[in-house]
Order: C-alpha cells, then sequence, then structure tokens
C-alpha cells in the first residue's frame, strides 16, 4: 500500500464527494459553562444515548462551493493505487466566506475526509500535514477549523495535529439547535 497525497484543482468537486464524510454519532461532547458565566467552559464526553449517521453532505454537497471563487483555495486528494481514499480543501483569501473573517493571514480548513474503512491509518493526518503547508505557503499565519461538538473524534483528531479550542458557540445551526459550533486553530510556521 502507498498513499499519494497529490494537490488537484477545483474540477475536482464533481468526484470529491466520493469519498464518504459521514460518520458515527455515539458520543458528544457537553459544553457547561462557568456558574457566574466568565469562569470557563468545559467538555464532558458523554455516550449517545440513541447513536445515529450523520452527514455533512447531506446538507452542502461539495460542487455547491463553486459559488465562491476558488483561485485561493488548495484541493487535496490521497489515492491508493489510483483509487482516490480521501482529501482535503483549504479556503483563503475569498471574499464573502465568513468563516475567514475578513482576515489576509486566515485559512480555513473546508473539508476533510477519509474513507470510513481507511479512518484511523494515517491518511487523514497526511492530508491535513499538505493543507498545512499550502496554507502557509501562501502567506496564512493560522488555519481555522470548524466542527461539532457531535464529532468527538474529529475534535481528538484536531487536538493531536496540535490545534486549539478557540471558539464555543450553542445554538448556531438553524437545523440543529442541540449542536454546538467549536472554532479550532493551528499557528502556521
Amino acid at each position: 500500500m502507498v498513499i499519494e497525497i497529490v494537490r488537484e484543482g477545483p474540477e475536482v468537486l464533481d468526484r470529491y464527494a466520493e469519498v464518504s464524510i459521514a460518520f458515527q454519532v455515539d458520543r458528544r461532547f457537553v459544553v457547561t459553562w462557568g456558574a457566574d458565566g466568565i469562569s470557563g467552559i468545559s467538555l464532558t464526553e458523554e455516550a449517545e444515548p440513541t447513536p445515529y449517521s450523520y452527514d455533512y453532505d447531506a446538507f452542502e454537497q461539495p460542487t455547491e462551493w463553486r459559488r465562491w471563487d476558488q483561485q485561493q483555495w488548495g484541493f487535496f486528494a490521497a489515492y491508493d493505487a489510483g483509487v482516490r481514499i480521501g482529501g482535503a480543501v483549504v479556503a483563503r483569501a475569498t471574499p464573502g466566506v465568513y468563516m475567514l473573517e475578513g482576515r489576509p493571514d486566515l485559512a480555513c480548513l473546508w473539508d476533510i475526509r477519509v474513507s470510513p474503512e481507511r479512518r484511523g491509518a494515517g491518511i487523514g493526518g497526511r492530508l491535513f500535514a499538505a493543507a498545512t503547508a499550502w496554507a502557509q505557503a501562501s502567506g496564512a499565519s493560522m488555519l481555522k477549523i470548524e466542527t461539532q461538538n457531535i464529532n468527538v473524534n474529529a475534535c481528538r483528531f484536531y487536538v493531536k495535529q496540535g490545534c486549539r479550542l478557540e471558539g464555543v458557540h450553542p445554538a448556531v445551526y438553524m437545523y440543529h439547535p442541540e449542536q454546538v459550533q467549536l472554532l479550532w486553530y493551528k499557528r502556521l510556521g
């Protein structure tokens, strides 16, 4: 098995979702704020009483990302013997992308995915490394990543990659107000 990480262009979006991003929600982080409102936030991992599958692509297909100018985006894929087994997308310097906060020094890991049967084998780490190297080479000094409290494995992955949790926002998702947005940041360089 020789895994190859390659840089691609936005034309791959038609094929990008061939790799599933769906995951099983069998646990979640419960967010607790200090009683006085300023003394801190804690995350406690709890089992999900009724496990379920969650698929980000059910809410927005990668081809829908074409609504933005992607000239400043980095696209990466992981292949094993010519078969796509993962991918990562980094957004950079794109007007209208709120996750970039209008900051010229910020890049956003827009998406990262590995085939479910290949998760846990280091492929995500290699994609993350390619994405962060590209972001830094493009002039970013910080990488931002969004996930939710229901994606415990992703949270643990971002910590392992050297990211720091710097944003916790409840009730920001119109169709899933029970979910908590978690924003991770990684300094580059």
